[in-house]
């Protein structure tokens, strides 16, 4: 889809604005931005809405399914994202702290009607936010899944002509 961005960040420890639900009760709440950003020149229109098909949160190495806020969550219900424009989500999970030192996030929407790829990010609290980019990594950061996926790209890209 020519000029749709779908970026995560701004990923913190916090309190839904809801109050805590009954099932995060133990659990350490976090809360992430997902932005849909449309650089192209064609109308959009996304449905991000529904869990658990369009936010996926998995938590710690074995990635083990992290608690989603979906009430506590902000949401984008069939919105059209005219050209030029953003549309901005605030996600609130939950999981043990010790999981949160590792976060993927998948997110899949419908995109006029049909449902298309998701889109993938991988980081953790305690990682700083630009060591989730391919051309850096942070001095803290553990070896980790990501970073044997970077490596594998890496390798691949160099292999190419």
């Amino acid at each position: 889809l020519a000029g749709l961005r779908v970026r995560v960040q701004h990923l913190k420890k916090a309190t839904a604005l809801s109050g805590r639900a009954d099932d995060a009760k133990g659990l350490t709440y976090v809360s992430f931005r997902v932005t849909f950003e449309n650089r192209g020149s064609e109308y959009y229109s996304i449905d991000p809405d529904e869990y658990p098909e369009y936010f996926e949160v998995r938590a710690g190495r074995d990635g083990h399914q992290a608690f989603v806020d979906v009430y506590g969550s902000s949401r984008i219900k069939k919105y059209n994202l005219s050209p030029q424009r953003r549309v901005t989500a605030v996600v609130y999970a939950a999981a043990t702290p010790a999981m949160l030192k590792q976060l993927d996030i998948r997110i899949a929407l419908e995109i006029d009607e049909d449902a298309v790829f998701g889109y993938h990010w991988v980081g953790g609290l305690g990682v700083h936010e630009g060591s989730t980019r391919p051309a850096s990594r942070a001095l803290t950061a553990e070896p980790s899944v990501a970073n044997e996926v970077e490596q594998f790209l890496r390798g691949a890209a160099s292999d190419e002509p």
